[in-house]
């Protein structure tokens, strides 16, 4: 338990006590004056405090820890007779012809039973309120375990992705600069456009869509520049509202896998196209792409796939989101809906 739970724990327990004091003095101080009110009060729940954290602090760990339960019922025996001994000697002694009867005088079997459903009823309360009390520390700390694991298994998937994009843009770069090609230097911004997001801003629970549209809109110019041929590229963002924020590096392997299996320099007349869209709840993502003969969708058979993609789904979106891929002799498409509301 931290010390922020810890100090939350006393409060909650100065609170119930303050809180019954303050009514039970209300109602003794009609009948007993404000004096005898406070003293009667303060001797009775002296000894009621004394059991139920007595039992708190060094009974309750005889049974939660240790499991000594033989033991733990012999102390609670103990400590309930020497309370109510306590307790009825205290009052005999304070309150004896206080009140013209002789009931706080004589220990006698209903006075007994009274004392010790009083005192029970307190040491059983507050050690609910423990049993509670931990409950909620327990299921919080394994929240945060479920949710440190998650992260863990999230930044996993996206480290597979990052090497993946920079071995493409670095293998673009490489080849315009053996071809001493002009466009190498705008490899070379879109490469730290790149480089700038994953390194800042990847690892952010959540970013601006604007921002990965931006990163989308620089992975497609590099495709452009490698491919080195007019091809049908067509990136709608019209329909879509750019405020909202999602996870980063979610939308980007499918542009990705419809270039590796759907682009390439052999079939001219491949083509791309990917659209966004978004409502108040959703947001959608359509990408279609052409499908290149078996012989050149073998060619790159490296990087994470799709599988990798649904397991970074299934993490941060978990039954959250619908993701559709169909595929003909001519046509894959893929159809994800994200609900981000």
């Amino acid at each position: 338990m931290n010390r922020i739970d810890k100090k939350l724990v006393v409060l909650l327990h100065l609170a119930f006590w303050l809180l019954f004091l303050a009514f039970k003095y209300v109602d003794y101080n009609q009948n007993l004056g404000p004096a005898m009110a406070l003293k009667f009060l303060g001797v009775q729940n002296l000894f009621n405090i004394l059991a139920a954290y007595i039992h708190y602090f060094l009974l309750l760990p005889l049974l939660i820890k240790k499991h000594n339960y033989s033991i733990y019922a012999l102390y609670v025996v103990l400590m309930m007779a020497a309370i109510i001994l306590g307790r009825a000697w205290t009052e005999g002694l304070l309150f004896g012809d206080l009140f013209g009867s002789d009931y706080y005088a004589k220990l006698t079997g209903l006075r007994l039973f009274n004392l010790f459903w009083t005192t029970a009823s307190f040491v059983v309360f507050i050690s609910l309120l423990k049993f509670t009390i931990d409950r909620f520390i327990l299921e919080g700390e394994k929240k945060a375990l479920e949710n440190e694991k998650l992260n863990a298994e999230l930044n996993y998937l996206k480290a597979q992705v990052n090497p993946h994009f920079l071995f493409n843009t670095l293998h673009n770069l490489n080849y315009l600069a053996q071809v001493k090609s002009d466009q190498a230097s705008d490899v070379v911004v879109k490469l730290s456009n790149i480089m700038r997001y994953m390194i800042y801003d990847s690892d952010k629970r959540e970013v601006l869509l604007s921002k990965e549209i931006e990163y989308v809109k620089d992975y497609l110019a590099l495709e452009r520049i490698r491919l080195n041929h007019d091809f049908d590229l067509q990136f709608d963002t019209s329909g879509v509202e750019v405020d909202l924020e999602i996870v980063p590096l979610i939308l980007i392997p499918f542009v990705e896998n419809a270039f590796k299996h759907g682009v390439s320099d052999a079939e001219k007349s491949s083509w791309v196209k990917v659209k966004l869209e978004s409502d108040q709840e959703s947001l959608t993502l359509i990408v279609e792409n052409s499908i290149i003969t078996k012989q050149h969708s073998d060619q790159d058979k490296s990087g994470f796939g799709l599988e990798n993609v649904r397991k970074r789904l299934n993490l941060s979106f978990p039954d959250a989101y619908e993701l559709t891929i169909k595929a003909d002799d001519k046509v894959f498409r893929v159809h994800l809906k994200l609900m981000i509301k």
